[in-house]
């Protein structure tokens, strides 16, 4: 099948496209297969609020619920993580010829630890453990939340020779934490024997949800100079972490990394790329976050659109690096902490994953009494 234009301009620019979604719908229909076939996707991200969606959202997982309690499996955390890792094992078996392609930069399929461990480093570390194994597949990538207990199970889950894709990240002060977490556990894993070529990370760096906060807070402000701030905040926000990562990675980057033979970069990945405000473009968050060695994990809705309205020739993210200081200088004269702001999405993230998982869990306890 011929490749999108557009979708393949992207690719050619240097983005890989991850799709932010994954079902068994979407497994067993073929729609994940076609999308890999014609719009360029190279990777899926899953979530607790995607796994929800999809367990809930449809019948498909009865049968398997239905024979795990008949095989005595009724714990409800047993079975959920029976389902998920399932799903993530079918989509890493389709995607691993990209895998091997791409010498492992991309066909990657991602899970995520249980969000109600996001301030457990201990038992993060365990379950990262855990789920890879499970999963059994050397292109899966474990989610490990970016909060400060989450710092430590990175270094520690990479220096097991795991590999990692840190989520929920908002600042560029975490950011800088999670790349140094990232070192710390390539040290780790070289000092314990791993081949650091095996291993890779990316760095889920939210950028829609930054815009729909600080735009709540512009508007609140009531002023045309306010007003005319809105919608840059999420893209300058972006742009500043992927020239952080290019101080730490880039030809002139950290010494600690140049040190590491045969390591990989931990690639930048834009995530919450959908846009929330409808008068925004919905490309807002694909057109302008173009650069090489980026991921931009886009839910089904934005990669339509990226398919059919993406104008992009160029990059956009390193010729705006001064511009986008500029919007965060501007931002913060008004009064708006961003150290406030991302502090309050990560919280709000962490608790919206959780909140999430609890109804899965509500609804799948349900699943296996009625099956029992």
């Amino acid at each position: 099948m011929t490749q999108n234009a557009n979708t393949q301009r992207l690719s050619d620019l240097g983005v890989s496209i991850w799709l932010d979604d994954l079902s068994r719908d979407r497994l067993t229909s073929g729609s994940l297969a076609a999308l890999i076939a014609e719009k360029n996707v190279v990777g899926v991200t899953t979530n607790p609020a995607i796994f929800q969606a999809a367990i809930m959202g449809s019948a498909s997982y009865a049968p398997q619920i239905k024979q795990l309690v008949a095989a005595g499996t009724t714990d409800v955390d047993a079975v959920i993580t029976a389902l998920t890792t399932d799903d993530v094992r079918e989509a890493c078996d389709l995607f691993q010829p990209i895998y091997d392609a791409t010498q492992g930069f991309d066909g990657r399929v991602s899970i995520e630890v249980d969000p109600r461990l996001a301030h457990d480093t201990e038992n993060t570390v365990k379950e990262a453990a855990e789920l890879a194994q499970l999963v059994g597949r050397e292109n899966v990538l474990i989610k490990i939340p970016a909060t400060l207990a989450g710092l430590p199970a990175i270094t520690a889950v990479i220096g097991a020779g795991i590999s990692v894709n840190v989520t929920l990240i908002f600042s560029i002060e975490r950011y800088r934490a999670v790349m140094d977490a990232y070192l710390a556990g390539l040290e780790l894993a070289a000092a314990n024997g791993h081949d650091l070529s095996k291993i890779h990370s990316v760095a889920s760096f939210f950028v829609s949800r930054v815009d729909t906060e600080i735009d709540k807070r512009l508007e609140a402000l009531g002023t045309e100079e306010a007003a005319a701030l809105k919608g840059q905040a999420g893209v300058a926000n972006a742009q500043l972490a992927y020239q952080a990562y290019g101080e730490v990675f880039g030809a002139n980057g950290d010494s600690r990394f140049a040190a590491l033979d045969g390591a990989n970069p931990q690639r930048a990945l834009w995530a919450s790329t959908g846009v929330k405000d409808p008068a925004y473009s919905p490309v807002l968050y694909v057109d302008n976050l173009v650069g090489p060695q980026v991921v931009n994990t886009m839910p089904e809705k934005t990669l339509d659109a990226a398919a059919a309205e993406s104008t992009v020739t160029e990059e956009t993210l390193t010729p705006n690096f001064a511009a986008a200081a500029a919007v965060i200088a501007a931002v913060e004269a008004q009064g708006i902490s961003l150290t406030e702001v991302t502090e309050l999405l990560e919280t709000e993230g962490v608790a919206k994953f959780a909140d999430a998982w609890g109804e899965l869990l509500d609804v799948v306890t349900t699943t296996i009494a009625d099956a029992a």
